[in-house]
């Protein structure tokens, strides 16, 4: 059985504290994007068909990208992904018992969210 994957709506940008209040003002003030709070204390941005998250990373020293893709059925999509050699790394960011879905990294070691649309 082959799982179908496709985009999600949600970008997740992972920004370290020195950095944190200066993008958000970039998003607000500059480019002019109304935020939302829907998910504090992350503060989101409608970015066309996507929303963009703008999360505090404490850990982290430089900003990344976190994307997301939705699949109908996880337990297939994450035995089709781990038989073509993608790596897991849940350990980066708790989803919580029961949650459908997983984290991977793409081959430049982009964060992806692979879930079931219905997983929250």
């Amino acid at each position: 059985m082959t799982a179908k994957i496709s985009g999600g709506i949600n970008i997740a940008m992972k920004v370290p504290p020195h950095q944190y209040q200066a993008t958000i003002a970039f998003y607000r003030d500059v480019i002019g994007l109304t935020p939302f709070t829907a998910k504090t204390p992350a503060i989101g941005f409608e970015l066309g068909p996507n929303r963009l998250w703008i999360d505090e990373a404490p850990m982290s020293s430089q900003a990344e990208v976190w994307l997301e893709l939705f699949t109908s059925d996880f337990s297939v999509a994450a035995a089709q992904l781990a038989e073509a050699g993608v790596v897991r790394c849940d350990a980066i960011e708790p989803l919580g018992e029961g949650f459908r879905g997983g984290w991977i990294t793409n081959p430049a070691n982009i964060v992806h969210m692979v879930r079931e649309p219905d997983a929250w």
